[in-house]
């Protein structure tokens, strides 16, 4: 796989896992399919990163073709607590991935092996630096039979649901993956997409949640680092399954974020995929801290703002406690604007808490939705709020149709402390894409377009205008873009002689046009 070109790994590991739901079709929902193949593959990953591990460490004791996974247990004990000092986890060589598989077919008890497996890794964890990371980390992969489609406990229905089992772990394998951090292309990401782009109809499951496309993942980091050399912290209080903060480890470097990744998320299964992630990436379990929660009224990382880089695509006009909860109004987050973002809409509310938690030299790039840019009420008073003290750095108009689970256009909000100037950059990027099937797409052309705009903060006609904050002001702090980019009159424009030369045109055509038709008939014996 290392010689192949990106799109062919892509294609590669796109047909591996269509072969799994192929043969799973019928059987297994498409929404829980997805948790069994991520598992899956995060279960192979750590076993051969383990493996490998301790093949290099005792390559360097002077072993000689020494091979863990052919290990016996008994001997692999000795070396559990070292194990998990340098890596967070262990696993006996019985049950690496790659043994589990080769058994799988035969093993009578296949659901009961891979649960024993998968609860050996997390208690392998407890006391250790990685506990909070492993806790739960498997909860989503059911081994009692109703999400693969195969009720009941008798032998004809384990036996069936033992086929299934072994047949993800067959699947799982045949993808070429190669080393992780060699692949052109992100591997564990971009299966992440397909399954998304495969069950898109599954997604409005999720209760209003869209999953940030890559591309979209990668400008809004571009903008959030762009000048940074490097940060002490990457932030985004609604993770998902962590693309946002490993895009950052992507663009800037992981040595470069000195002080690591910090997340929260609170839908159970997003939350253990965004560990896995992390993990599949090659982050060190000391080095990220991912939460489960509501981060609006249960924030889980107090002690580790502010952050130079905060970059969220928050869930769109979602309802939270607001004035139901009386403390809010003095929480430090929210106080400064003097009023909650309502009950119905928490956009404000999320886009106060990361404004309040981002560091004096950082940036935050949040996807928001249109609405919340312009409408009145409390949300009005936090946006003049935030206008009025020069937080509001930049909006960007992105094209419609980018996000899974909906066609609304969107617009990235930027926020900063530091400001030079007290003028908004407005972009209207909304005319710059590509298309991938039936959903628009972030060309690396139109990203580095977006960028340069932004840097540059020059005008351009129609589409860049940096706006002085007077402007805002009159227009009663709207942020909408379409209130202060024109849009270029694109209707053609002809002088009386062009329009008398078309209808002459059109006059000699439609003569052209009777006479063949008078022939036609006259041929048909009608005239």
């Amino acid at each position: 796989m290392a010689d192949m070109t990106r799109d062919q790994q892509r294609a590669e590991l796109h047909k591996a896992i269509w072969g799994i739901a192929d043969k799973l079709r019928g059987h297994v929902d498409g929404w829980d399919f997805k948790q069994y193949v991520l598992t899956t593959l995060f279960y192979r990953y750590i076993s051969e990163d383990l493996e490998r591990f301790v093949n290099e460490w005792e390559a360097r004791e002077g072993a000689v073709e020494f091979d863990y996974a052919t290990m016996d247990d008994d001997d692999a004990e000795a070396a559990r607590e070292a194990v998990v000092d340098a890596r967070g986890y262990f696993m006996l060589p019985s049950q690496l991935f790659c043994n589990v598989r080769a058994n799988a077919k035969t093993d009578k008890n296949l659901n009961e092996t891979i649960a024993d497996v998968f609860k050996s890794i997390e208690e392998s964890s407890i006391g250790h630096y990685a506990e909070k990371d492993f806790k739960g980390l498997f909860a989503d992969f059911d081994m009692k039979g109703s999400r693969l489609g195969v009720p009941g406990n008798d032998d004809e229905h384990v036996d069936a649901r033992n086929k299934k089992l072994a047949s993800i772990l067959d699947g799982i394998a045949s993808m070429e993956l190669g080393e992780i951090g060699d692949n052109k292309i992100d591997a564990f990401g971009d299966a992440y997409e397909y399954l998304m782009t495969m069950y898109a109809a599954g997604a409005g499951k999720s209760g209003g949640e869209f999953f940030t496309p890559q591309e979209v993942s990668r400008l809004l980091t571009l903008i959030a680092t762009e000048g940074k050399e490097s940060v002490n912290k990457v932030y985004d209080p609604c993770c998902g399954s962590a693309g946002l903060l490993l895009q950052a480890a992507k663009i800037l470097g992981d040595a470069k974020v000195s002080q690591g990744y910090f997340g929260q998320e609170i839908n159970p299964t997003t939350y253990n995929l965004a560990r896995i992630n992390m993990f599949l990436h090659g982050i060190a379990p000391d080095k990220f801290d991912i939460a489960r929660g509501d981060t609006l009224t249960d924030p889980q990382h107090w002690d580790f703002e502010p952050f130079d880089v905060v970059v969220s695509n928050p869930p769109y006009s979602v309802k939270w406690a607001g004035n139901d909860d009386t403390t809010l109004i003095n929480d430090p987050r929210f106080a400064p604007a003097g009023v909650l973002a309502p009950k119905s809409k928490a956009d404000w509310a999320f886009l106060m808490h990361m404004l309040a938690w981002l560091s004096e030299v950082g940036t935050a790039a949040v996807v928001v939705f249109p609405g919340a840019l312009y409408r009145g009420g409390a949300e009005g008073k936090i946006r003049e709020y935030m206008i009025r003290n020069n937080f509001v750095d930049a909006v960007i108009q992105l094209p419609a149709n980018l996000f899974f689970g909906t066609t609304i256009q969107t617009c990235i909000l930027v926020l900063r402390k530091n400001k030079a100037d007290t003028d908004i950059l407005f972009i209207n990027a909304e005319r710059d894409y590509g298309h991938e099937g039936n959903k628009n797409k972030l060309t690396e052309e139109n990203i580095q377009q977006i960028v340069k705009w932004h840097v540059d903060r020059e005008d351009v006609d129609y589409t860049v205008r940096k706006v002085p904050v007077s402007e805002v002001e009159e227009n009663e702090f709207s942020l909408d873009v379409g209130a202060y980019i024109e849009e270029e009159d694109t209707t053609e424009r002809l002088t009386l002689a062009e329009i008398q030369e078309r209808l002459d045109e059109c006059v000699e055509r439609e003569a052209e046009l009777r006479a063949q038709i008078s022939e036609i008939l006259a041929e048909a014996g009608v005239m």
